[in-house]
């Protein structure tokens, strides 16, 4: 039984094998390879900050700066990203927003570069000794040069070259199967030893073990150049494969070395293989050996329109109007330009795109012999599409998914596993552009599957927040329990804090229940209790006054009384505003009764002296002298008495008034001040003589009035509604209306006024009388 080969052994048998579908158009390669590669130079170049797949490096210059060839205009970022460097010596002279080589047409950032014509190099820094130093320091000294695949792709070289599964075997793809295009061939022509050596720098990086370079048989020139150049080295082998597009397909030259295929979905480096193109492999020899970063790249400039057809060594960021000046463009009347091949590359909607890493052909072809695509017409459902597809796919349901956007459909059917050769579209008798429906399809499974991405990095951000949250939460209640358990543990070895905690509640129960009994009180300070309040304490008063009357009466000298009445009311309370208006209705009520019975003795006065003329003088002639006028001057003095009573209540009802209303008093008691001002006045021009005697009598008619009459209210217990009177007119009295009490105040002060020119003309009678 014979056993299985391994990969390495299989591709030594030197076996080519087939892949299925591809076509053969017409080549037209003799139009550019016929000469050297040639050198191009120009004044101003475009230098777009990301040229590559993966993320834009950040500015290293500024405008106005001068910068050498070779030095770095960028530094990469994180991921996928590469540094971009000065095509030549200059001065940095704006840095804009510019159209990119990209089938839209959009603009990037772009550093606007302005040579001074020396081409001065920056200090190189070759790694001659690569053999000996760590892959890593190797890989690492390439990504600084900026080096990516040259073969159209641009993906980042040192990723490739930092492989996670053990490689097997390295191919190097010289193929270069698309028509026109010649730039890899000249360049195997003219420069095979630096493609071999920079074969063997990533052969030892990967550690493969075989290196096989591929090279189409249409290209005898370039064959004859690497055969030379690999007599003398091993572990590197060149294959020849048939002319077919697209042979040079990374899936379709792995099927054609080794007979495998690579998985759906997934990439060489899964069945143990890696592939570089020959460009990429100079670069690299150019990047370690000779310390230069990449900043040019041979350029095919082709065409049926263009005079000069070759291969340019062209410095990166130069504008594809500029090119074509120099190689004798004579565009017709429907230009058409290409960046790339006929088959893969696509049309330049604006000539002052850059030349970027990936740019490997400028077409400028006739209309003859590259017609434009005609009108797109409805599917035949001939079948030729799927004949043609390398990949074995079915464009043409692929299609119909497409326009559908059918997205799980077109995964279904392994749209990703379309290589856009356009070998479909070429054959497609109905002229259905059907590449540029996969490309489309493509961006937009790849923007939904971004968004579903960042869709789910929220929720579990999200998630994950609201774990901690419960974390946190949890952590807290275990705390809290635990410091609960602390406390009851601490209170049942101390006692005195269980007391502490008792009279802390206690405390806080009688300060609650003092709220809620001070809350019950102010509900009912009601107008009908505030009124009763003042009735209880205008009794009171009364009878405590009674009292202190009776027994003061016998032991009081009149000048004592009313001394004793003046400093009771100059130091009478008026701290509370509500018992001082209490007070003062109550001497309101006293003073108006007062002024009712002495209009009453008056009165009576007049009617009893009457009686005395009538009778004649015969009684007082029987009488004793001394007897009669003893009586006559008790009668004055009574008078007197009550007069001076009215005018001591008055003066407190003004002074209580005055403390409670401050200066707020209304107009009324300005006009009973002023008839007591005007009354005062009066009293001034009396002589003190007669003030003094005045008062003495009134005070002493006073005491005798009050023992008489508390005396009689003893004996008498059918006084109630007596007591009561003043109690009634101070319930009236707070009752009435501020014009009823106007009037009061100034009947009042009437009665004080008549009462005291009463008293003064019955001291002048009772004077001239002595």
């Amino acid at each position: 039984m014979q056993s299985e080969l391994t990969l390495i052994e299989q591709v030594k048998l030197g076996k080519i094998w087939e892949f299925p579908g591809g076509i053969n158009p017409p080549e037209r390669k003799s139009l550019s390879n016929q000469t050297e590669i040639g050198n191009f130079t120009t004044h101003t170049l475009y230098i777009p900050i990301q040229q590559h797949i993966g993320v834009a490096g950040s500015l290293l210059v500024t405008k106005g700066e001068s910068v050498l060839k070779g030095q770095a205009l960028t530094s990469p970022g994180e991921g996928l990203s590469l540094p971009v460097h000065a095509p030549t010596s200059g001065v940095i002279s704006d840095i804009i927003d510019h159209v990119d080589a990209h089938p839209s047409g959009k603009t990037v950032l772009t550093i606007v570069l302005e040579a001074d014509g020396k081409d001065l190099w920056v200090n190189k820094n070759p790694l001659l000794n690569w053999q000996e130093l760590d892959r890593d320091t190797v890989v690492k000294h390439i990504q600084a040069a900026g080096v990516s695949g040259l073969g159209g792709a641009s993906f980042p070289t040192y990723v490739k070259l930092s492989p996670h599964k053990n490689i097997d075997l390295l191919i190097l793809n010289g193929v270069e199967c698309e028509p026109y295009i010649t730039a890899d061939d000249v360049l195997m022509r003219y420069h095979a030893n630096e493609i071999v050596q920079g074969a063997q720098i990533i052969q030892h990086l990967i550690a493969a073990k075989l290196c096989v370079i591929a090279i189409e048989d249409n290209k005898t020139e370039a064959i004859a150049s690497i055969e030379k150049v690999l007599a003398d080295v091993a572990d590197i082998e060149l294959r020849i494969v048939p002319t077919k597009y697209p042979s040079g397909g990374e899936k379709q030259l792995v099927e054609l070395i080794t007979g495998l295929q690579v998985p759906s979905g997934g990439i060489p480096a899964d069945i143990g293989i890696v592939m570089q193109n020959v460009g990429t492999s100079f670069a690299v020899k150019r990047a370690t050996i000779d310390g230069e970063a990449l900043v040019s790249r041979v350029v095919t400039v082709t065409g049926e329109r263009v005079k000069n057809p070759q291969n340019l060594w062209v410095p990166l960021g130069t504008p594809i109007k500029t090119l074509l000046q120099n190689v004798g463009y004579s565009p017709e009347k429907t230009p058409r330009l290409i960046m790339g091949g006929p088959m893969m590359g696509f049309n330049i909607v604006d000539d002052m795109m850059p030349v970027v890493k990936s740019t490997n052909c400028i077409l400028a072809p006739s209309n003859f012999h590259l017609p434009e695509r005609g009108v797109e017409q409805n599917c035949i459902r001939c079948g030729q599409c799927a004949d043609a597809c390398p990949a074995e796919l079915l464009p043409q349901q692929l299609q119909w998914f497409a326009k559908a956007d059918e997205h799980e459909k077109l995964k279904e059917y392994d749209l990703f596993d379309c290589i856009e050769c356009g070998a479909c579209a070429y054959v497609c008798p109905s002229q259905i552009p059907l590449v540029q429906y996969y490309r489309i399809a493509k961006s937009d499974i790849r923007q939904a599957e971004e968004e579903k991405l960042k869709a789910e990095k929220a929720k579990r951000r999200f998630e994950v927040r609201q774990e901690r949250l419960e974390r946190d939460k949890q952590a807290r209640l275990l705390r809290h329990k635990e410091s609960a358990e602390k406390r009851k543990k601490a209170l049942a070895q101390d006692g005195s804090a269980k007391d502490k905690i008792a009279a802390a509640l206690a405390r806080a129960k009688a300060k609650k229940a003092t709220s809620e009994n001070t809350d019950d009180l102010a509900a009912s300070d009601t107008p009908q209790d505030k009124v009763a309040a003042a009735i209880a304490r205008a009794k009171a008063k009364k009878l405590k006054s009674s009292k202190v009357s009776v027994d003061n009466s016998a032991d009081s000298t009149p000048e004592a009384s009313l001394e004793t009445s003046l400093k009771a009311t100059d130091t009478a309370p008026t701290t509370n505003p509500n018992k001082d208006r209490v007070a003062a209705a109550v001497a309101r009520a006293k003073a108006k009764k007062l002024a009712k019975e002495e209009q009453e003795n008056v009165k009576n006065d007049a009617e009893l002296k009457n009686e005395t003329d009538h009778k004649g003088h015969t009684d007082a002639a029987d009488k004793p002298v001394s007897e009669a006028q003893v009586d006559k001057t008790l009668t004055a003095a009574e008078e007197r008495k009550a007069k001076v009573a009215a005018a001591v209540a008055k003066a407190k009802a003004k002074k209580q008034n005055a403390a409670a209303d401050g200066p707020n008093q209304e107009p009324t008691l300005d006009f009973v001040d002023k008839a007591n001002a005007k009354i005062s006045n009066e009293d001034k021009k009396r002589s003190a003589d007669d003030e003094r005697k005045a008062k003495v009598a009134a005070a002493v008619a006073k005491a005798k009035a009050k023992a008489k009459k508390q005396a009689t209210e003893s004996e008498n217990s059918t006084n109630t509604s007596d007591k009561e009177t003043p109690d009634l007119n101070v319930a009236d009295d707070l009752s009435q209306t501020p014009e009823q009490i106007r009037k009061d105040k100034v009947a009042a002060a009437i009665a004080k006024a008549k009462a005291k020119k009463n008293a003064n003309n019955d001291t002048d009678n009772g004077s001239n009388n002595s």
